[in-house]
């Protein structure tokens, strides 16, 4: 058999696995050695397997991913994402939806210190829940705007997704970092316009909140003092030149411990609790990375990624159409698998296409990274819809059913679409400021 058929019967017997829910991270694993030990040899499949379990391990990039994740588990446990939406509420709660405006709005500011989307749509669940029900808000609006502004979590530097692809890739971590910042400022727009639509045809959607004087809103800001020192001291430390990647984590993470403690809003428990998500968390992504590597291995023997270039590059079509069905595999992909794991399986097969037809590898990332969020509020995985779903049932007023939350996260889905269009037909939005600091 030649490697190309072998290939794609690796491919195949993947998604068979993925069908069994065995974990994503095994599954590329398993796969990417036997193919390659079928391939090669199998003492060629057991010395990638050591290589590049060790490399993964042992590389000091990646420490960066463990770092971020704490930071963003310390936020969560010291009680900032309250005070975030405190202070959105207070600006934007007066008008009619305000309170869904205010959620998303803090999700944005709580992804620029958390960078996980469902640590987000979890947080914001606890928060934001229980007081748009105590305004009557409905809970396909409410959960809706939760699910889909915890999101943000995964384009809002620092991304866990982010920081996977530029290890992947070999691009700076510190240009997607600023790459991010404008297209989750837009797409934060797009979700607040797309609640004012939904709210002025169907009021009772999102009744008015309470109106807050000047004074109130003023001091309100003083809320998010910490959160612009911490955002500032990491990314304006990367801008510098400062810090790298991994360092400026270190930073945020000392940053919001020493605020915490100063805030007497740390305990003992909390903290406990930090540490063991983060590790959790981060084993997880290293397997998926060190997984991804092994299957990445398989493929490039397999010759299947360069007979894929070669046969797009002789394509008779506009590069553009040729991105836009690349783009659609990902939201496709995105339906049935986690984000990261989705970028970290379909990069060695889309990544040389997309250089080959001339694309900014940065805008790549930042696109995908958007598609992926549209993944994690799609069925069946739907992962922020199913935390919303789970915290929602813990809180005053009982559960929130799926039907709802999908049918909630329906309009912000189309807003997701609306700002990929306009990313892929302007890419200066992504990658203007960037170019201009670098």
């Amino acid at each position: 058999m030649d490697p190309i058929t072998i290939g794609i019967i690796g491919l195949l017997v993947m998604l068979l696995l993925f069908l069994t829910r065995m974990p994503v991270a095994f599954v590329m694993t398993l796969v990417g050695f036997l193919g390659f030990s079928i391939l090669v040899s199998p003492q060629g499949g057991f010395s990638v397997l050591a290589r590049e379990l060790y490399s993964t391990f042992s590389n000091y990039d990646l420490t960066t991913i463990p770092l971020f994740i704490l930071m963003g588990q310390l936020v969560f446990s010291a009680g900032i994402s309250t005070r975030l939406y405190d202070t959105a509420y207070k600006w934007v709660g007066g008008v009619r939806g305000g309170m869904a405006m205010a959620t998303v709005s803090s999700c944005t500011a709580f992804g620029a210190v958390c960078g996980s989307s469902p640590a987000t749509a979890a947080t914001m669940t606890t928060v934001g829940m229980p007081e748009m029900r105590r305004f009557g808000y409905k809970d396909a609006l409410a959960a809706g705007s939760i699910a889909s502004g915890g999101g943000l979590g995964m384009i809002m530097p620092p991304s866990v997704v982010l920081i996977v692809y530029g290890i992947l890739t070999e691009q700076s971590i510190g240009r997607l970092f600023i790459a991010g910042i404008f297209p989750s400022i837009l797409v934060t727009i797009l979700f607040i316009i797309t609640i004012f639509i939904w709210c002025t045809i169907a009021p009772d959607q999102g009744p008015r909140g309470e109106s807050f004087s000047w004074k109130e809103r003023l001091l309100s800001l003083l809320g998010l003092a910490e959160v612009v020192i911490i955002f500032a001291l990491v990314m304006g430390g990367l801008f510098a030149g400062w810090f790298t990647p991994t360092e400026a984590a270190g930073v945020g993470v000392f940053g919001v411990l020493v605020t915490s403690l100063v805030r007497r809003q740390m305990t003992w428990e909390g903290f406990k609790d930090a540490i063991f998500e983060t590790l959790r968390s981060s084993c997880m992504v290293m397997l998926l990375v060190a997984g991804a590597s092994v299957f990445g291995r398989f493929m490039a023997v397999s010759r299947i990624p360069f007979e894929i270039a070669s046969w797009v590059g002789g394509m008779e079509l506009p590069a553009i159409v040729i991105m836009g069905l690349i783009i659609l595999i990902y939201f496709l992909g995105g339906c049935i698998l986690d984000a990261l794991a989705l970028v970290m399986l379909t990069i060695p097969i889309f990544f040389p296409v997309v250089t080959l037809l001339g694309y900014d590898p940065i805008w790549f990332g930042i696109i995908i990274v958007l598609i992926s969020q549209m993944g994690v509020i799609t069925p069946p995985v739907g992962i922020n819809v199913y935390v919303v779903f789970g915290v929602a049932r813990g809180l005053p007023g009982g559960g929130v059913r799926l039907e709802s939350i999908f049918k909630g996260v329906l309009p912000f889905m189309a807003a997701i679409v609306v700002a990929t269009i306009l990313m892929t037909i302007w890419p200066q939005i992504i990658l203007f400021f960037p170019d201009w600091l670098y």
